[in-house]
């Protein structure tokens, strides 16, 4: 079902979850709440009500915010790997497809006839690569620095968020479009994700441990979230 809050209009999803979610979705910015079965539509709009500044405030964050055009995987294109920019060159093979990266450069070994879907395959397929060897080496040593453990983490195309932390399963998700921001933006989802570990929410001890860990977290943040995201046709 849909609601409305003066002309923000809200989707509803309820179903059988412990706790109320709301998320503000890119690129337009449209607004979900899943929440759980038992709550009453008048607490869940109460609840709406109680987080419209931070709603506004997303939606003119995920509307303001630069976007990459959508990448046609043709020679001279750019594309992005960990916060820098390379030229895209196109090596046709008949061979297994594989990318090769120098200094400047990105080779895509591959058919020439492949098409532009099969190329964005094999890309996301390097990039999630990438991160796993990258995030592999940050979380073993940040989970000795901060004293928790992990019992498992994992890459994904996410919609919305960086990354994400089960709490009760002790797993941490990230999203794979990291694999193309700057290591120290990496790094502080990263710690972010691990400190759910030790609380859960948002509050002064969680702002707290993050201080105690890294204190130029803010700054990675702001970076991170003014870089360009993908085009608005991104399937996350």
């Amino acid at each position: 079902m849909t609601f409305s809050l003066g002309d923000i209009q809200i989707d509803l999803i309820q179903k059988e979850i412990k706790n109320i979610h709301l998320s503000v979705m890119p690129p337009d910015g449209n607004v979900r709440i899943a929440a759980p079965l038992n709550l009453t539509t008048e607490t869940i709009r109460l609840y709406a009500i109680s987080k419209l500044a931070w709603i506004k405030k997303q939606q003119k964050k995920i509307r303001g915010q630069q976007r990459e055009s959508k990448r046609l995987f043709i020679n001279k294109e750019t594309h992005y790997f960990q916060g820098r920019k390379y030229m895209f060159k196109l090596v046709p093979s008949t061979a297994s497809p594989k990318i090769i990266l120098d200094k400047t450069t990105i080779y895509m070994h591959i058919s020439e006839s492949s098409s532009i879907e099969k190329r964005q395959d094999v890309m996301n397929k390097w990039y999630r690569t990438q991160l796993k060897i990258t995030v592999a080496d940050m979380i073993s040593k940040w989970e000795s620095k901060i004293g928790v453990s992990a019992s498992a983490w994992r890459i994904r195309s996410m919609k919305t968020k960086w990354g994400s932390c089960n709490t009760d399963h002790k797993s941490i998700l990230l999203n794979l479009e990291l694999a193309k921001k700057p290591l120290h933006c990496i790094e502080y989802i990263v710690v972010h994700e691990l400190i759910h570990l030790i609380e859960r929410n948002h509050n002064e001890r969680f702002i707290s441990l993050l201080n105690h860990h890294l204190p130029n977290w803010r700054h990675y943040k702001d970076e991170l979230n003014k870089l360009p995201v993908s085009h608005p046709g991104w399937e996350y």
